[in-house]
């Protein structure tokens, strides 16, 4: 219920006062004066109450019953169909002779005040690589450092740890088989995502995986010369993003919100250092046992046997 901040009762409060002046404990103008409201409010709700029973208690729509200043709904129609000709709100309203403010509102409320809502979305895309190593997803995430358990528990943003700073996750995430590697980092400097590459590099050759091709987005970290001199280094191929648009590296996407909800925001963690040994423990229940539907209800370890028990040699 979208109750109003400055509302002095609820529907639960009109309930109470309500039974103590119809069982007739006390008056309509001793209520007002303990609840702290005008009298003549409180026999409104009285009334409302015996008129409609508890359901006259809920707030009702501010909205008139009638509005004879409003535009009528033929003319509304017609700035539609205008503009979803690409007419502009001037030649729109020079069109229906109505004032430019007019136009301007109504297409606002239509949700057409933009042209983007106009353009055809794109066709999504899917698409997924046959061998494991072929393409990885990078990118990376901020998290606020914690102090002691913060908002998302107790609810009061009043208790706050202020200046504590920034951590930053780097996540990996294998196309073909959706293996995942991630960690917890300082800052998203060049030579830190640098040494996460060489760390996902690593952790992939222990599982039998050879990386061929990064995507990332145009970050300041992934752009920089430590990490291009990193790739160059291990013979990996850089492959980027288009810019603003991150559903193209939607795989490592998709695993960072999953990611926030089961290990970072999931438990009333301590001290960061807390958070932080936690995430070893979800990886590996991630990689071996969390089931994926795009795997069709497999881990991404039973994937990657799948897949290598197909490769020849």
């Amino acid at each position: 219920m979208n109750v109003h901040k400055n509302a002095k009762v609820t529907p639960l409060g009109r309930a109470l006062f309500v039974r103590r002046v119809v069982e007739g404990r006390e008056s309509p103008s001793q209520v007002a004066r303990q609840v702290g409201l005008a009298a003549r409010t409180v026999h409104k709700w009285v009334a409302r109450w015996r008129a409609q029973g508890e359901a006259g208690l809920a707030d009702r729509s501010s909205r008139p019953r009638r509005s004879p200043r409003r535009l009528a709904r033929s003319l509304r129609r017609q700035i539609e169909r205008l503009r979803h000709r690409r007419w502009s709100s001037l030649r729109i309203a020079e069109r229906l002779s109505l004032p430019v403010a007019t136009v301007v509102v109504t297409q606002r409320r239509l949700g057409l005040a933009r042209l983007r809502p106009l353009e055809p979305r794109p066709p999504v895309i899917r698409y997924e690589r046959a061998r494991p190593g072929e393409l990885v997803h990078l990118d990376t995430k901020k998290l606020v450092r914690i102090g002691r358990v913060g908002h998302r528990i107790h609810g009061d943003r009043s208790r706050r740890v202020k200046g504590i700073g920034w951590e930053v996750t780097y996540a990996a995430v294998d196309d073909a088989t959706r293996l995942a590697y991630s960690e917890v980092r300082r800052d998203e400097r060049g030579e830190t995502a640098a040494a996460f590459l060489h760390g996902v590099v690593a952790w992939a050759a222990a599982r039998g995986v050879q990386i061929e091709r990064v995507m990332t987005d145009n970050g300041g970290a992934f752009c920089s010369r430590p990490f291009r001199a990193a790739l160059d280094a291990l013979g990996i191929r850089h492959i980027r993003t288009r810019p603003y648009t991150p559903r193209t590296n939607g795989k490592v996407e998709r695993f960072i919100q999953t990611l926030l909800r089961e290990w970072a925001y999931a438990a009333a963690y301590a001290t960061s250092a807390v958070r932080t040994r936690a995430l070893g423990s979800y990886m590996r229940f991630y990689n071996a046992e969390r089931r994926h539907t795009a795997l069709g209800f497999q881990p991404p370890l039973a994937r990657l046997a799948a897949l290598s028990e197909q490769r020849p040699y």
